[in-house]
């Protein structure tokens, strides 16, 4: 009887426990209004640009208030310098400066009294051989969801970081892909692009897709790595609980990246 009269207690009790679980708020950063800095310099034809703006509560919407007024300049490791033309919506741009694989540049951004810096090392081209699509693990139905493929060869005897952007139809796809050469170093190598599980960026059979393959240094890599694992991405974006490592001196967000780059397409079978 005692025992009986244990148990009950004790089944009283976890069903007590059951039904009082607490609700945990995450009290996320909602510190706004610091300068966004997103400055790329490639080895392309088109213009160079950068985009300044600054940021917005971490449950905002994606609208970011752009900086006018800044100085922006970029010089290369020949001490030729390259001034940044302002345009609309916070843009600057530079029709002169070709990036060159190899070569190290400097940026310089003054702002309201405060000079921002940063340098960041245009790695060698590695050439973007082939894409490929397949269908979606699981996805299946008259019209069943798609992923890419992309194959390349990666060059032995030195460290190669790539970031991989998605165009469906001409609209970027918001996940981030980064790869590095840790286990592959100097093999072919092949990468599905596999995005989130929503309809945002999905792709059917028909659709058009273009991959821009750049090839990033270390600085770069580890920027776009910390935040692909984030919960909500973007280069700068909403202000999150841990913003990712930047290149940039003083501190801001953003980042500075001087890549090569290339880019393929293939409609979706």
């Amino acid at each position: 009887m005692k025992h009986i009269k244990f148990y009950t207690l004790i089944a009283c009790l976890l069903l007590f426990v059951s039904s009082c679980t607490k609700v945990v708020d995450l009290k996320l950063n909602d510190e706004s209004g610091k300068l966004v800095i997103e400055g790329n310099i490639t080895n392309g034809t088109d213009s160079q640009v950068f985009k300044l703006s600054t940021n917005v509560p971490f449950t905002s919407t994606n609208t970011y208030p752009t900086v006018t007024g800044a100085t922006v300049t970029v010089t290369d490791q020949s001490g030729n310098s390259y001034p940044f033309t302002e345009g609309p919506s916070g843009t600057y741009t530079n029709n002169q400066l070709t990036g060159v694989p190899g070569n190290t540049y400097t940026m310089t951004v003054l702002i309201k009294g405060t000079t921002y810096t940063a340098v960041s090392t245009m790695p060698q081209v590695v050439s973007l051989d082939s894409l490929s699509s397949q269908n979606e693990p699981a996805s299946s139905g008259s019209n069943p969801k798609k992923q890419i493929t992309v194959y390349y060869h990666d060059p032995a005897r030195i460290a190669n970081q790539y970031r991989f952007v998605e165009y469906v139809n001409g609209v970027q796809v918001k996940d981030v892909f980064v790869a590095d050469d840790q286990f592959n170093n100097g093999l072919a190598t092949n990468m599905v692009l596999r995005g989130g599980d929503g309809d945002s960026g999905a792709i059917h059979v028909g659709d058009t897709v273009t991959v821009e393959m750049q090839c990033i240094d270390d600085p770069i890599y580890l920027y776009w790595l910390t935040l692909s694992q984030q919960s909500q991405v973007g280069p700068g974006g909403s202000v999150t609980p841990s913003d990712p490592p930047t290149n940039i001196i003083p501190v801001s967000l953003g980042y500075f990246s001087a890549h090569s780059t290339q880019s393929k397409s293939i409609i979706a079978k």
